[in-house]
């Protein structure tokens, strides 16, 4: 119960006592209470600026005061109206026509497509700043975590890209997926940390530590047991599981790591011989096909097992390295649900303003601050702004 209700409402006893004495002579001994938590009636709140003029007794010269620098023009929205449009379309990924439709059916305020575009382009160019203090930020983390998904710019197919920690996050919009797109993004081209991600080959030419995710190596070898009956990489499957486990809770030896790092070998080498190389063929003219010669998915997953497996086993030997890339996943979700709610993108531009929006969004809420607060802000003119040390 709230201990300062905005409004309380005493509620007398009328009548008689059973004995036939008139309450009204009775005083009151105490006050149980009820409280009803409610909205107030959504209404527009209008604040008029009246600035005084003057004429001059001297000069006859007519003078006036000058209106806020918030108050442009003889009528417009406020910041709370520009902050709340934001947040349906950003937060919520509500469309502009429904964002407008939402508008009009609680407040009798329908802005037009043109005023709700204008009020997200202010929001996206207001955050400049702090897209470039979070891109510095996140080049000096320990850990990174990055990962992509498609989506749709007129029924073209643009990826959106997503690079964390655990307190801050960055989306950005890309025509493309690979090498371009990163170094258009200018973070991971600079970051010489930890990354971690799902062995997409582009991030494999940048300087920084790989840390490859064991969620999705969980579930290739999964894969590769249940429709190739390989029992090595079902082993090694619980092999992993049972050594993370064991690590999380503090109960791994030496001992036993060493125990699982030989298990492990022995298990890639044996994928390795149940996937032997498959070499070129000769082609109708007796000459070999070009390109080199498709490898078996289980003996492809083995030789990277093989060769990487320092980037997938480096949470057994530095405890800032995660186990997997969940945080990645769980930040590009909300693009997915965005996919799914209001689809893709009119233009470019659209998809841009809606990541830096939106990074602004996620890192404000990753760090218990209030996106209300800071949405309203970046229309007083006074930016709340993220801890960019942590």
């Amino acid at each position: 119960m709230s201990l300062t209700p905005d409004e309380v409402i005493q509620l007398p006893l009328n009548g008689h006592c059973a004995c036939g004495h008139s309450w009204g002579e009775v005083p009151v001994d105490q006050y149980f209470a009820r409280q009803v938590h409610d909205l107030p009636e959504p209404r527009l709140h209008v604040t008029e600026y009246q600035v005084e003029v003057k004429t001059c007794p001297c000069c006859a010269g007519q003078y006036q005061a000058d209106f806020p620098t918030h108050v442009p023009g003889q009528v417009q929205y406020g910041p709370r109206v520009y902050a709340l449009t934001v947040y349906l379309n950003t937060a919520h990924f509500i469309p502009l026509e429904r964002t407008a439709e939402i508008l009009g059916s609680m407040y009798g305020a329908k802005p037009s497509d043109g005023t709700l575009t204008s009020v997200l382009e202010r929001c996206y160019n207001t955050l400049e700043g702090f897209e470039s203090q979070l891109k510095t930020a996140l080049i000096n983390q320990s850990v990174l975590h990055t990962d992509e998904t498609g989506c749709k710019v007129s029924g073209k197919n643009h990826w959106i890209h997503v690079v964390s920690s655990a307190k801050l996050v960055y989306y950005g919009f890309q025509v493309g997926r690979g090498k371009e797109a990163i170094q258009e993004m200018n973070i991971l081209t600079h970051y010489s940390g930890y990354l971690v991600h799902d062995f997409w080959r582009p991030y494999l030419d940048l300087p920084a530590k790989h840390v490859f995710c064991n969620a999705h190596l969980l579930r290739e070898y999964r894969n590769i047991a249940e429709r190739h009956g390989q029992l090595w990489a079902l082993e090694l499957r619980s092999a992993l599981q049972e050594v993370y486990h064991q690590h999380q809770a503090g109960t791994l030896t030496l001992e036993g790591k060493n125990t699982f790092y030989t298990r492990f070998n022995e298990l890639v080498k044996e994928g390795l011989l149940e996937n032997p190389e498959k070499i070129k063929v000769l082609g109708a003219g007796g000459t070999y096909k070009k390109g080199i010669a498709k490898q078996s998915k289980g003996r492809n997953l083995a030789l990277r097992c093989q060769k990487h497996r320092l980037e997938m086993l480096s949470f057994l030997e530095d405890p800032m390295v995660p186990f997997d890339n969940n945080l990645a996943e769980q930040n590009i979700r909300m693009v997915c649900i965005k996919r799914k709610v209001s689809g893709g993108f009119r233009t470019v531009f659209g998809g841009e303003i809606f990541c830096r929006i939106r990074s602004y969004i996620a890192t404000l809420k990753k760090q218990g601050l209030r996106v209300w607060d800071g949405l309203v802000s970046l229309f007083e003119g006074d930016v709340l702004m993220p801890d960019f040390s942590c």
